[in-house]
């Protein structure tokens, strides 16, 4: 519209030089013939369309005559229009430089939305009214219908459709009492099948490999459950439960071991391998850092691989699920500020010839 404006402007100056050295008698000839056209246009069209800058013209060039003179000019419009349209020009123009006071209640504290929306993820079971209340304890005075506003404008449902519960989320809010264990099978260089036993626990996802054998007897699996038992209670443990698979070589004798210490063992539903996942991704993990990489001689050589994988993967390898701090190793304080840094100085210490790798900064 502005530019629209500017060319009018242009060619209407261009016009007022052209009649500036015209006679009166000229210009009051040129007058009337626009007039008759004027009326011939008026017979032919039953309502013409004006565009903004149309108006803003005519109610520029008009509003200064008086309201008889108006009267007397054939306009395609009324006078009480080009008028009208004049007011509404003014009105517009003080509206640009006024700023309109603002209605209605002030917008929430971004802080306090983004609490109402911790509040409803970390408790499912938490409906608008909970989270009200609990704000409130907070010392956060807000609206029952605030809350309920926050949480719908992000789509979270209400709180009878968010408290469904899958598996992720009952071994995760269970993973303390949680222990797994699994059997799975090395071939050696020469093709000889070994089996290694292994437990994990889920919540710190600390590994124990207690040990290896060619032939999985009743009594080596007893064994290694008695010993098992004397490890958790040496790390006073919490465990109070133990998956396993549906493997024979589990047998009541092993399961009893664990039942006198008062771990209940809970054997995986036959078409559901997802209630062992984590032991199933650790097997898969140290297959993939360690047994694809190393040719194994003997069973001494895979238990003292398995050793050597089994410090590294506690002591030093980062995990997602521990916010990348290893099992027995917290992570170090972060560093802030550019000047404690210094010279950036890390060693590498390799471990089974050079198969694993950790990296520490200098003293």
């Amino acid at each position: 519209m502005l530019l629209r404006l500017a060319y009018f402007a242009a060619t209407h100056t261009l016009t007022l030089l052209r009649l500036l050295p015209m006679s009166g008698r000229d210009k009051d000839i040129e007058i009337l013939a626009l007039r008759h056209q004027l009326l011939v246009l008026q017979r032919q069209v039953g309502k013409p369309a004006f565009t903004n800058t149309d108006r803003v013209i005519l109610a520029g060039l008009l509003h200064r005559l008086p309201r008889d003179k108006l009267r007397q000019l054939p306009l395609l419009v009324q006078p009480d229009t080009i008028l009208r349209w004049h007011r509404d020009l003014l009105k517009r123009r003080h509206a640009a430089t006024c700023v309109p006071k603002r209605r209605g209640r002030p917008p929430t504290i971004r802080s306090i939305r983004t609490l109402v929306l911790r509040l409803a993820r970390e408790n499912a079971s938490w409906g608008y009214r909970r989270i009200h209340g609990e704000l409130a304890a907070l010392g956060i005075q807000v609206a029952a219908s605030t809350v309920w506003e926050i949480l719908k404008e992000h789509g979270i449902p209400p709180a009878h459709e968010r408290q469904s519960t899958t598996w992720a989320d009952f071994l995760r809010g269970q993973a303390d009492a949680l222990l797994a264990c699994d059997l799975f099978e090395v071939r050696t260089l020469t093709g000889a099948r070994l089996y290694v036993f292994v437990v994990l626990e889920h919540a710190t996802r600390r590994i124990r490999i207690l040990g290896t054998t060619a032939h999985p007897t009743t009594e080596w699996v007893v064994r290694l459950g008695r010993n098992l038992v004397i490890d958790l209670e040496d790390a006073g443990s919490k465990a109070r439960f133990l998956i396993r698979d549906r493997d024979s070589k589990f047998t009541q004798a092993f399961d009893a071991v664990l039942a006198d210490a008062g771990l209940n063992v809970i054997t995986t539903g036959i078409p559901v391998p997802r209630m062992n996942s984590l032991i199933e991704r650790w097997i898969q993990t140290c297959r993939r850092e360690l047994l694809d990489r190393t040719l194994i001689w003997n069973q001494s050589h895979l238990l003292h691989a398995l050793c050597e994988f089994e410090s590294f993967y506690n002591g030093h390898r980062p995990h997602r699920a521990l916010g990348q701090a290893a099992p027995l190793r917290p992570l170090p304080a972060p560093i802030t500020e550019p000047g404690q840094i210094g010279p950036l100085e890390v060693h590498r210490r390799d471990r089974l010839g050079g198969t694993l790798h950790e990296y520490q900064r200098a003293a």
